[in-house]
């Protein structure tokens, strides 16, 4: 394996969208003439509306809309000038019903998007630093993600994990002059809150944190004067808080605000913030709308809307109550989300839930975890009991038939959430086939599994069993690897699938850019297992190649699929995992679209290469054979070189050259942290070096036998294929001698040598290879987790903090 490619967030949400397109479920158009906000019109059936969030209702008031109108007839439809010039003479009578309602200095922003923009790079300051939750609202990763440029350090703690915030505190609070902590007040999707007063606390210990809040969720349906959840938890704004509301959404119109009681900042942001000085400002219909909603947000009315709200959120949280429909948070927002696992369960329950009546939203990737996708239903005051209670009807009827559907249960749904008190023992559909799991190799019909999984890599019979010998038994637990094969088959016996996956200690940096890495290594060095954790991998962390045997012409391969996939997901949960990888799949894959709608997520890995040896039965004829081009490179990059070295190919090292051979390794491994693993054990070398099918070929410089330059590790899989699995090398006389290329020519040379056909080069350094004729294929891991900042560790996520 090798580092992924860090342009996969698009490629990734691109592929997630489209299936949710093509499922109808997502990038929907409303139909019809007019809009009340309790239905909403969907290819051309009216839906009682669950899926806004103007949860008061006020767009629909008469007194917004006639303001609206009336603005757009007196100032035309926009006041096209920048406010740093001159404001709509609107603006300022916004300004100061905003500033009453907060009782506090405020910044009226196009939309929070451009807020964050506009304050953050404007607030935060190049000796500060960021610590943002990793479910804090994109708008907000994005604008901070700009303050790398001025070298300011970008951390990320888990969702609501006050010890590691402090545990970030702690790092920077004698190094930093302010540390900021970004978060929702109120998160969009499963209507969660930030634990603010615990927040607080955290700020009497520790002065120098300061906290930027986006509330545009909390706002309106909750505080005096409907200023959000935040300050209704605050009581009054201190100095070392940021706090961002809307005036779209819950406020009925379009805008958003930044209320600011530090005098000094508020006067920095104000005078300049990028978007803010450079952006249109606010229509006139729209502040003159807002305005409107202010003088409702500052009279007594607002308490009776929010009364009329929390009467139908108290009324929908009692009727979920009496089911057994997975609630992931329970509480008192407007916002429910019910988790379905598998995006395709969530398809499938939405279309239902749609066809019942009911427009609801998907709830998806990126701004959940695949794993977690569900659906979000929102109460607003449009939503009268009776459809309220008709909504809960219909989930608690279709939702276990969105699971049988979908070939799933509420168990695995429990599990997905990690939520407690979930049903146990629900079976799974195995469509009578027979799924065999052995622990070891030894127990495995060794002339099948060769058939079916051999001539690949380091994953025949007797490779396994030299893995299983090495990676067991020894002193450190990343050195220790748990083992499982998979055979699954017909009613016959006739195998329709059969692979192996390991259990073993993963950094959860592994794939992630090598300069998060780098930041993390220093961390380990006092805690070698910071930031570490299980992974069930297809395969293991030594092998590359095509783990899996599966016969796609098969009556049954789809039900093969779904029962190792269901397999997977239990063992996961058994073992504790944290992650599942299924890797390295070409282009094009049949299991992308099942493994999609299970979860996973597809990322691009490096290409791997391979070496058809049937184009010479000598060396000499290779050569020949290959383009003028790369003939070119080996004249002038390879045989220059191949004189100054003495080579050899031994089948075990003394102890002294085996010592040499794992410094060397250990070189190569250490500056790799694109490909970010633990050591391999001792052991590992010691038994190579006992198998008969594991040789090295070894550089040294002329003359000096002793002296080791580079080595490489080679296995050989039923005279079939020859796996060079890792090199060696010595970086000091890297350039001197052309180590890499002799070690890659040598491999052709011996493999050829020993007449075997085909060379299994793996990933990495594809361009050296491509030069000496290696074929290059694409090759996709797809990955499976409930928890979006191990995706960030990954690089996948787009925030790679």
């Amino acid at each position: 394996m090798a580092k992924i490619k860090h342009h996969n967030f698009l490629n990734t949400v691109h592929e997630v969208f489209t299936d949710a397109k093509k499922a109808g479920v997502l990038h929907l158009y409303a139909g019809g003439n007019s809009f009340s906000g309790r239905t909403i019109e969907v290819e051309g059936r009216e839906l009682y509306h669950f899926g806004t969030t103007g949860y008061l209702g006020l767009e629909q008031d008469s007194r917004l809309k006639t303001a609206a109108m009336g603005a757009i007839e007196r100032y035309g439809t926009q006041f096209p000038l920048s406010k740093s010039y001159i404001s709509n003479p609107l603006y300022k009578d916004l300004e100061d019903c905003i500033r009453e309602m907060y009782g506090h200095p405020i910044i009226i922003t196009k939309n929070s998007t451009l807020g964050h923009l506009g304050v953050i790079p404007s607030a935060v300051d190049d000796d500060d630093v960021i610590i943002l939750d990793h479910q804090v609202h994109w708008s907000v990763q994005n604008a901070a993600k700009m303050l790398k440029a001025r070298s300011v350090p970008i951390e990320m703690i888990r969702h609501n994990n006050l010890g590691m915030l402090e545990d970030k505190i702690k790092k920077y609070r004698h190094s930093k002059r302010h540390i900021w902590y970004m978060a929702d007040g109120i998160y969009s999707m499963y209507g969660d809150y930030a634990p603010v007063k615990g927040l607080m606390e955290l700020s009497k210990k520790y002065p120098q944190l300061h906290f930027y809040f986006d509330d545009v969720h909390g706002m309106g349906w909750v505080g005096r004067n409907g200023t959000g959840y935040v300050l209704d938890q605050l009581g009054e704004l201190p100095e070392n808080v940021l706090l961002f509301g809307t005036l779209s959404k819950t406020f009925g119109a379009s805008g958003a605000v930044l209320a600011c009681s530090n005098a000094g900042m508020y006067d920095k942001i104000k005078t300049f913030g990028g978007p803010l000085t450079f952006s249109a400002q606010l229509e006139p219909a729209s502040v003159a709308a807002a305005i409107a909603s202010a003088k409702i947000h500052l009279s007594s009315e607002i308490y009776e809307l929010q009364g009329e709200l929390r009467e139908r959120i108290d009324f929908f949280n009692a009727c979920l109550r009496a089911t057994d429909l997975p609630l992931i948070d329970q509480n008192a927002s407007p916002v429910f989300y019910i988790g379905t696992g598998m995006p395709k369960t969530g398809y499938n329950f939405v279309n239902r839930l749609m066809g019942e009546g009911f427009y609801v939203n998907l709830g998806i990737f990126p701004a959940v975890p695949v794993k977690n996708t569900g659906v979000r239903i929102t109460i607003s005051r449009h939503n009268e009991k009776a459809e309220i209670k008709a909504l809960v009807e219909a989930m608690e009827h279709h939702f276990p038939m969105a699971l049988e559907d979908t070939q799933t249960n509420l168990e695995r749904v429990f599990h997905a959430f990690k939520l407690e008190h979930r049903p146990q023992n629900e079976p799974l559909v195995t469509s009578n086939l027979d799924i065999e799991i052995l622990d070891t190799i030894h127990q495995v019909d060794k002339e099948q599994w060769n058939r079916f999984m051999g001539g690949k890599g380091v994953y025949d019979c007797e490779g396994l069993h030299f893995l299983e010998t090495a990676f067991q038994g020894n002193t450190k637990k990343e050195h220790n690897w748990l083992f499982r094969y998979v055979t699954i088959k017909d009613s016959k016996g006739t195998p329709i699938l059969m692979t192996f996956v390991t259990l073993s200690l993963w950094k959860d940096d592994m794939l992630a850019d090598a300069k998060v890495s780098s930041a993390i290594e220093e961390e380990r060095k006092s805690n070698p297992y910071h930031l570490s954790s299980p992974v069930l991998s297809m395969g293991s962390l030594f092998t590359e190649g095509d783990h899996m045997y599966w016969n796609s012409g098969h009556a049954k391969a789809h039900d093969a699929q779904e029962a190792f996939l269901g397999w997977l997901e239990q063992r996961e949960r058994a073992l504790g995992a944290k992650m599942v990888v299924l890797r390295d799949f070409p282009n094009g894959t049949l299991w992308g679209k099942p493994l999609q709608g299970h979860g996973f997520l597809r990322v691009q890995m490096p290409n791997s290469c391979t070496v058809d040896l049937g184009r010479g039965s000598t060396i000499g004829e290779y050569l020949a054979n290959l383009s003028s081009r790369n003939r070119r490179h080996y004249r002038k990059d390879i045989e220059p070189y191949l004189e100054q070295v003495q080579v050899g190919t031994v089948a075990s090292l003394g102890t002294s050259p085996m010592e040499q051979a794992q410094q060397l390794f250990a070189q190569v491994h250490g500056r790799n942290l694109g490909l970010n693993t633990y050591t391999f054990p001792d052991k590992l070398f010691e038994q190579m070096n006992l198998h008969d099918q594991w040789e090295f070929i070894v550089l040294s410089p002329l003359g000096e036998p002793n002296v080791l330059l580079g080595v490489m590790f080679c296995y050989t899989n039923l005279d079939q294929v020859y796996v060079p699995a890792f090199v060696g090398m010595d970086y000091a006389y890297l350039e001197k001698y052309a180590i890499y290329r002799q070690l890659l020519y040598r491999t052709i040379e011996r493999a050829i040598g020993l007449g075997l056909p085909k060379i299994e080069l793996g990933m990495t350094a594809a361009f050296e290879k491509r030069k000496l004729g290696a074929e290059v294929h694409e090759r996709h891991a797809y990955i499976q987790t409930g928890d979006n900042f191990s995706l960030e560790l990954l690089g996948i996520m787009e925030g790679q903090h």
